[in-house]
Formats: C-alpha cells, structure tokens, sequence
C-alpha cells in the first residue's frame, strides 16, 4: 500500500510521534492506522518506563480555581528541562491535574502515602464486610476493598476527569512517552471555603 502524507500527518496528530517512525510504522502496518497507533502507543510507554529514572528537577505549579472561587488546588509536576516545563502540552497537564484534585478531592498523591492506621481500618471493615467467608474469599475482598479505596483517595490511581478509562497515572505515563521526558507529579494542596 502507497503510504501517503495525508496519512503520515494523520498518525503524527494522533500519536505525536515523529514524521519519520510514522512513515516506518504505516508501511510496516501496510497502512493499517489502528495497528500503528496501538504500535506506537507500545513504543512509547517502553519508552517512558526507561525514563523513570531520570531526574526531574524543571516544572511549574498547576492552578484550577473553580467558579465562584469557592475551590481551588495547586500541583507541582517537574520534569527534566525548563523547555519542556514551557510546553503546551505540560501546561496543560499540570492545569488539568489540577482540575483533577478540585472535582475528585483525593487525599493522597499515591497508595505509598496512605497512613498504616487508615489501610488498617480499611483492611478491617473489608473484613467485616467478608465475615463468615471462607479465608482465601476474604483476602481476595480485603485487596478488591482496599484496591478501590486507593481509586477514590489517591490522585495517581483515580480515574481521570476527562476520560475515565484511563487513570491519573496513565495520563502522566502517555505524556511522558510523547514529551520523552520524566515526568512526577510531587505534591498538591486542595482548598475550599469553611474547610478545616
């Protein structure tokens, strides 16, 4: 199949891969857009799990006051260059993270922040829940309970606000693996008006 510029420019769009992989992957694809944007999709998450260590030391703080002015949230993303930091793209990142952390209230950046005595007391009355079943059912509801209490209370595991098949953390990895930078989001703070 005749790959053309239309659809090299197309797959770049979509992916935000550069001209020439698009090229290579269409023609390896014979064409195929589905199967190159899965194929780059791959590529780039390999990718973003070799950057993981890099250090990340640029970023910006990420601002949402929501109507009324009656909720807002600041969240601090880094990654490795101030270039970057300046993108649209990362701009837009640490906005919509914080937008995250007014609509969807998490506690806690990740499940590793979580105090014992909070897992303790969720461990407990997943147990209760699970009382009277057998020991192997009941781990198995005590890791399901605590599993969707990390969704709901920790920022990275949370469905994400704009498309809620992916979580937080995914977000985060994809963009990593279209900015080819490290990406952490570190911390965030969440005000609203008459809370203690």
């Amino acid at each position: 199949m005749k790959i053309t510029t239309e659809m090299v420019k197309e797959l770049r769009e979509e992916t935000g891969a550069g001209v020439l992989d698009c090229k290579n992957i269409l023609q390896e694809t014979d064409g195929d857009f589905d199967k190159a944007v899965e194929y780059l999709r791959q590529k780039g998450l390999a990718e973003a799990a070799k950057r993981a260590d890099r250090v990340a030391n640029e970023g910006t703080i990420g601002s949402y006051v929501h109507a009324g002015s009656r909720v807002a949230a600041l969240v601090e993303i880094n990654c490795e260059t101030d270039f970057v930091a300046r993108t649209d793209d990362f701009l837009t990142l640490a906005h919509d993270l914080a937008m995250q952390v007014v609509a969807a209230k998490p506690k806690y950046l990740l499940p590793e922040d979580v105090p014992a005595e909070v897992i303790g007391a969720e461990k407990e009355r997943a147990q209760m829940e699970g009382s009277g079943k057998p020991e192997h059912v009941v781990d198995k509801i005590v890791q399901g309970k605590l599993q969707k209490y990390y969704q709901e209370v920790c920022l990275m595991q949370q469905p994400f606000i704009k498309d809620d098949d992916l979580t937080v953390q995914e977000v985060v990895t994809q963009m990593v693996a279209k900015l080819g930078e490290n990406i952490l989001v570190r911390r965030f703070v969440r005000f609203e008006m008459g809370e203690e």
